[in-house]
């Protein structure tokens, strides 16, 4: 049976929500989350969405998940698709699931003239490198992620006021 990918609708929440719980399990993250359905809900079919969310299927039977934004790259004058999160359940994976979402979201790059695909993957997620380099990803080793949250962030926003 085939793999099919699609946007995500309302009626996905439950399994959208389901796979992100899932995906910080795995992460060795599980109470990071604080996302609502209904956060969710608003994030993905509000008014104006800025994150989208592809499905995947198979007889269907939802089997992943991939949610995304628009980036934009100064150099390039063009934007890019930023892969959040990517989740294959389980029973799913090696048939081709995830692969299946990322070819999607390169179809998207393709017909938008987006001009990169990129995520982050946790250090020691060695298959999920694997994996990304068997479709020909690149690590970007010269490149160190800083982020600003909680306190630290609310102590910049505050700092000469």
């Amino acid at each position: 049976m085939a793999v099919i990918v699609r946007a995500a609708t309302t009626k996905d929440l439950p399994d959208i929500f389901r796979f992100i719980h899932a995906l910080a399990e795995y992460e060795k993250a599980p109470n990071e989350v604080r996302l609502s359905v209904a956060d969710l809900e608003s994030s993905l079919f509000g008014q104006v969405p800025a994150v989208f969310c592809l499905i995947s299927e198979q007889a269907g039977q939802v089997s992943g998940f991939a949610v995304w934004h628009l980036n934009y790259s100064t150099w390039l004058g063009k934007h890019g698709v930023y892969l959040e999160d990517l989740y294959v359940d389980p029973r799913f994976r090696g048939a081709g699931h995830g692969k299946a979402l990322l070819r999607k979201l390169a179809q998207i790059c393709i017909e938008k003239g987006y001009s990169r695909l990129q995520w982050w993957v946790l250090d020691w997620n060695k298959s999920a490198i694997d994996f990304y380099k068997s479709i020909g990803a690149e690590p970007m080793d010269e490149w160190t992620v800083f982020r600003v949250s909680g306190s630290s962030l609310a102590k910049l926003a505050e700092e000469g006021n």
